[in-house]
């Protein structure tokens, strides 16, 4: 097998995406992935529904080939999580393809909270386990939301770990869902690693400490937005998101994006204000979509101001591929 070396793209230091794909072995279960968004996506096709496909939460990097260490990010996919229910209450289906164990819709309202555990809002009454009183009504109204996206077939919950996992069931996903063209939506919210260490160049084993300092060469992750627009998915919708640290780059490197990628929507912020503050940006328009004081005092959720957003954004993009079909 050719090195990674002899591999790169263009002689730019970047494996294409292609070969990314011939160096490494897909997941053990990218066939019951494949199996069960084949089935999600062939029922909303044949109702019409508009389907979002959102990544969530972020991807390790592994060390060893037999993993004990690995690189992983800060991300627990709270934005991907809540998201979803949002699109859900907006009529769309949603595939939920997040990083396995962070935060999943509906179920993000009961877990990793740092104040109080899943069990802290049990109370046991003789032989019975009861919801305590004060957090009844709330988690009610949580359930009933969840039980109706599940019985109705609105809410597909599939998982990867890795780097290597996700864009794998990402290549995979997307071709899968590219059948249902404009009534797509890509939603990537996945915090998904910049830079990786190849299979060939990983130790085999656990890292053994005690030799002294551990020096690590990373290669760049390849470019798979390149693809995802062009070929993947290119009657969907794509969003993808930018996080940036420096406000003086977040614009500019968001419309970047769209000019190098030619998708539709970045959605790009702070990390430091991630939460209240988010900017959508077109190849067009430019919109701020902030929280008041008020609305962090009630527990508003800035996602419940950018889906609406994307919805509108998705309408324009359904009508001109309807235009088109109906002038060629």
């Amino acid at each position: 097998m050719p090195t990674t070396e002899q591999l790169l793209d263009n002689g730019q230091g970047v494996i294409d995406p292609d070969v990314f794909f011939k160096m490494n072995s897909p997941p053990a279960n990218l066939k019951d992935f494949e199996t069960k968004l084949e089935q999600f996506v062939d029922y909303h096709q044949e109702k019409k529904t508009r389907l979002v496909f959102i990544t969530s939460g972020g991807t390790i990097v592994p060390l060893e080939n037999q993993t004990v260490r690995f690189i992983d990010n800060f991300s627990n996919g709270h934005r991907g999580a809540c998201s979803a229910e949002y699109f859900l209450e907006a009529g769309y289906a949603v595939v939920f393809m997040h990083r396995q164990f962070s935060l999943q819709p509906y179920h993000r309202h009961y877990t990793h909270n740092p104040s109080i555990g899943f069990l802290d809002y049990l109370v046991q009454k003789d032989d019975n386990i009861q919801v305590d009183q004060q957090y009844n009504d709330k988690m009610k109204t949580v359930l009933s939301n969840y039980q109706n996206a599940i019985k109705n077939n609105r809410l597909l919950l599939l998982d990867f770990v890795t780097l290597s996992d996700y864009l794998f069931k990402l290549k995979s996903g997307t071709r899968i869902l590219a059948r249902l063209q404009e009534n797509a939506m890509y939603y990537l919210a996945a915090a998904v690693s910049d830079f990786f260490i190849p299979s060939e160049k990983m130790h085999e084993h656990k890292i053994q400490s005690g030799g002294g300092a551990l020096t690590l060469t990373l290669d760049q992750v390849p470019k798979f937005l390149t693809p995802l627009v062009s070929v993947w998915a290119s009657k969907g919708l794509i969003v993808s998101f930018k996080l940036e640290t420096d406000v003086n780059l977040l614009v500019p490197k968001a419309r970047q994006a769209l000019t190098r990628y030619g998708h539709q929507v970045v959605v790009a912020n702070m990390l430091s204000t991630r939460k209240q503050t988010v900017t959508v940006i077109t190849k067009s328009s430019q919109q701020v979509l902030s929280l008041t004081p008020e609305d962090i005092a009630h527990h508003v959720e800035i996602e419940s101001r950018i889906i609406p957003q994307l919805v509108h954004i998705h309408d324009g993009w359904i009508s001109s591929g309807a235009t088109k079909a109906c002038q060629q």
